[in-house]
């Protein structure tokens, strides 16, 4: 859900330098007059096609979180899943959503929600749509709402850590540590690193793993 607190509902980017693709768009104008000199040389066997490289899906992200080995490692991947969450396929939502966040920025929480309004009538299988406006409700404490909007995230992505985190965070609060724990628990089976949700659930573990749930 949000940056705030301990509920973690949210992305971040980063953008790559050019100079190798300067750096290969020269040596692939090259190519040709190699590969012709190459195939004028007697006795060079050709070299062999390489596979293409499959682009990773979320399902392979999430496996290889899942799986991951640190904190180092489980941040990078986790935050290559969250920007994947933060493209809808549509231009104008991406638009609409950024306007939102910049609205968050700025403390305008109301000018968030309604921009977030038309964000999920336009995409309503957005998931990512429904969890910041579960974030901002969040924020307003207006956690009814919240709770009503993370439950549409994870009927959309029931893999999403940080809807789960946030769940778990307000159902504490709100005294239900049973389903808390459930939800806590689950978020951290998707990604096993989020040590503050770890310290939480093993503090509450002794409390509730006595009882039936």
């Amino acid at each position: 859900m949000a940056e705030s607190r301990v509920s973690p509902f949210g992305p971040r980017l980063r953008l790559a330098g050019a100079t190798l693709l300067v750096a290969l768009g020269v040596t692939a104008g090259l190519q040709p007059a190699f590969a012709q000199q190459q195939q004028r040389s007697p006795g060079r066997p050709n070299p062999a096609p390489t596979a293409p490289v499959r682009p990773q899906t979320l399902d392979d992200l999430f496996d290889r979180l899942a799986r991951s080995k640190s904190e180092d490692e489980a941040k990078g991947i986790a935050g290559a899943i969250e920007r994947r969450w933060m493209r809808s396929g549509s231009d104008t939502a991406d638009l609409l959503m950024t306007r939102a966040m910049d609205a968050l920025k700025a403390g305008d929480q109301p000018l968030s929600v309604e921009i977030l309004d038309r964000v999920i009538t336009l995409q309503p299988g957005w998931a990512e749509a429904w969890n910041k406006r579960a974030t901002v409700f969040y924020l307003m404490g207006d956690y009814t709402r919240s709770v009503a909007d993370i439950r549409e995230v994870l009927a959309l992505e029931p893999r999403h850590f940080g809807a789960l985190a946030g769940l778990g965070m307000i159902l504490k609060n709100n005294g239900d540590d049973k389903h808390a724990y459930e939800a806590l628990k689950k978020a951290l089976a998707v990604h096993p690193y989020m040590s503050d949700l770890r310290n939480i659930v093993e503090r509450m573990a002794p409390d509730v793993e006595g009882r039936d749930i």
